[in-house]
């Protein structure tokens, strides 16, 4: 225990310079757009001259195109501002490591990945159609053409989740998020192919530390496996094109009514839900309600406390999108790398401390290497849009 906990605060140290995407849809404080990034974790999104940015927070804005807003400060001096912020950023981070930690419990007792994504994914549709019924948010009106828009995009952020939820399931907490950290280097190679965009030769500079340290980690990962990893990248490959996608396709489009960043998300979640339902059939049928009525005959769990499990899961996953929202659209660029490097740290140690991974010298130093060439990747987007 002293030993893990020893690795996790080494890894702290080595990356707390580091930054890198998340899962699901955050902000992204340069370009604080009405649109959407975990699962999840992220969502890239289009910048100036048609580039894709890797950042934790994609917005497809309500009017279809990237629409710069001057990111928000904290008022000179203003205590209350800056404990709003603490308090969106730690209630970000809360809920994130909840989530992991609640995902990989039920995934250690229920090795039903798809069907766990699709009731994680479910569980945002408690939340937000309350509050359009009772008018504590205004609902979104879309046609049946601009749901086809939607759909395509859709489609992506399915694949982020499932494609983490199953990393998850299939290898180490910590060992999923070090290869989460290599989007950077998709985003860019979709870029140009798909999009036809040349970055500089510095952000090009910056993916070989994460390429590196990815590989360094993988070789050393004492919990390898090849379905995490490719699951992992799955999850990565779907996120990167969920931003040319809508880039492509929503870019200049009027998109319904009141299609704010959170009922974007909100409405990108009802329709991954329906996606996931017949594919976790597919997938998976119905073992899932057998295996959990195994674990509450067998006294492992009661049905109250297993069914909590999964709820947690669920709601903490929808629970830090939201706040991430609040969280990284009040701050600048640096403070948002700083913001999301440190979350990627914090965890990866979280998640070593709570299920004593054993982790590996040489995955330690790996996966310091790729946090910090992430962080090196969002500095050098963003200076090269000045």
């Amino acid at each position: 225990m002293m030993s893990n906990m020893k690795k996790a605060l080494v890894v702290l140290a080595l990356a707390a310079t580091v930054s890198t995407s998340a899962s699901a849809f955050v902000p992204s404080s340069v370009q604080k757009v009405a649109s959407l990034k975990n699962g999840a974790r992220q969502m890239p999104v289009a910048t100036k001259g048609g580039a894709v940015q890797s950042s934790t927070g994609f917005a497809l804005s309500a009017t279809g195109g990237a629409k710069e807003v001057a990111a928000e400060e904290p008022a000179s001096g203003g205590l209350k501002e800056t404990l709003t912020i603490a308090m969106y950023f730690a209630l970000w981070y809360l809920f994130n490591i909840g989530y992991n930690i609640y995902n990989k419990q039920a995934l250690n007792v229920l090795d039903f990945p798809w069907t766990v994504a699709t009731l994680q994914m479910a569980t945002g549709i408690l939340y937000f159609v309350p509050m359009w019924l009772t008018g504590a948010r205004k609902a979104p009106k879309l046609n049946a053409s601009e749901l086809k828009t939607l759909l395509p995009i859709a489609l992506c952020h399915t694949g982020v989740h499932v494609g983490a939820v199953i990393a998850l399931g299939a290898g180490a907490v910590s060992f999923a998020h070090i290869v989460k950290a290599s989007e950077p280097v998709v985003t860019c190679g979709l870029n140009a192919l798909l999009l036809g965009q040349i970055l500089p030769v510095k952000v090009y500079m910056t993916l070989l530390p994460i390429i590196g340290g990815v590989a360094i980690a993988s070789m050393k990962e004492l919990s390898f496996t090849t379905l995490a990893l490719a699951s992992a990248m799955l999850s990565n490959v779907s996120s990167a094109a969920r931003g040319v996608l809508s880039k492509k396709t929503m870019s200049g489009k009027k998109i319904g009514e009141n299609l704010d960043a959170q009922n974007l998300y909100a409405v990108l979640t009802a329709m991954s839900t329906l996606i996931l339902i017949p594919m976790m059939l597919a997938m998976e049928g119905t073992g899932f309600f057998k295996a959990f009525k195994g674990l509450v005959a067998a006294g492992d769990y009661t049905n109250k406390s297993l069914a909590m499990l999964l709820g947690l899961g669920g709601a903490s996953y929808y629970a830090y999108n939201e706040v991430a929202f609040l969280a990284l659209g009040k701050v600048n660029p640096v403070t948002h790398a700083v913001g999301n490097t440190i979350k990627r740290v914090v965890i990866i140690v979280a998640s070593v401390i709570a299920f004593k991974t054993p982790m590996s010298t040489g995955s330690i130093i790996g996966s310091s290497i790729a946090i910090m060439g992430t962080l090196l990747y969002s500095l050098a987007m963003n200076a090269s849009k000045k």
